[in-house]
């Protein structure tokens, strides 16, 4: 049986204003205040887990035990199929340079190792994200989502972010870089995680 969710403040383990915002607005009719690990100056756990559950997790009970509060983190990327599920849980490491993340040379580094591989066409991939609501005395609930989709090469459009110009999702013939942003909200693998968690822990 799913725990409810019954209190007034929920903490969202990010320091992305954007996260905050948009678990904001998808919570507002429960009138649950939301707050981030960042206004509570929490640090950022390392992520040191081989899988999305793990790392989600880690940050879940680091902020719940920090606060008091029950915390939900997340952890999504992008897995494609012919590189064995690669670059997964180490998506936004395969950005980071000295000087920050450079998700142009990410893609590029996928596409160059499909070709390396002769990957066949569609090459298929899929975003995944994991949820995870923690409470202080150690309780979980773990929700999941994703987006089948295929890579594309060459890169298309300048919206969202990460891989977003590489990834088609199924049903559509443009990439979520040319997407407008709510369509992509409505439909991406957080949008279909949070609905499961809303369901779980809400409704």
């Amino acid at each position: 049986m799913t725990r409810r969710f019954d209190g007034s403040k929920l903490l969202v383990a990010t320091h992305n204003k954007g996260k905050l915002e948009e678990i904001s607005a998808l919570l507002e009719e429960f009138g649950v205040e939301v707050i981030s690990a960042a206004s509570l100056g929490l640090a950022e756990p390392v992520e040191t887990e081989t899988s999305f559950v793990g790392n989600a997790r880690l940050k879940a009970h680091a902020a719940a035990k920090a606060s008091g509060l029950p915390a939900l983190a997340d952890d999504s990327g992008l897995c494609v199929e012919a590189l064995g599920g690669a670059p997964g849980v180490y998506t936004a490491d395969w950005a980071e340079t000295p000087s920050g993340r450079d998700f142009v040379m990410a893609m590029k580094r996928v596409n160059d190792e499909l070709e390396a591989i002769s990957a066949p066409m569609p090459r298929r991939a899929e975003f995944r994200c994991t949820l995870v609501l923690a409470w202080p005395d150690g309780h979980d609930e773990v929700f999941e989502g994703g987006m089948s989709g295929q890579i594309v090469w060459p890169m298309r459009g300048d919206q969202g972010h990460g891989f977003d110009p590489i990834f088609q999702p199924n049903g559509y013939g443009i990439t979520f870089g040319e997407m407008d942003r709510w369509e992509k909200n409505r439909i991406s693998h957080r949008a279909d995680a949070f609905r499961n968690f809303v369901k779980g822990c809400f409704t």
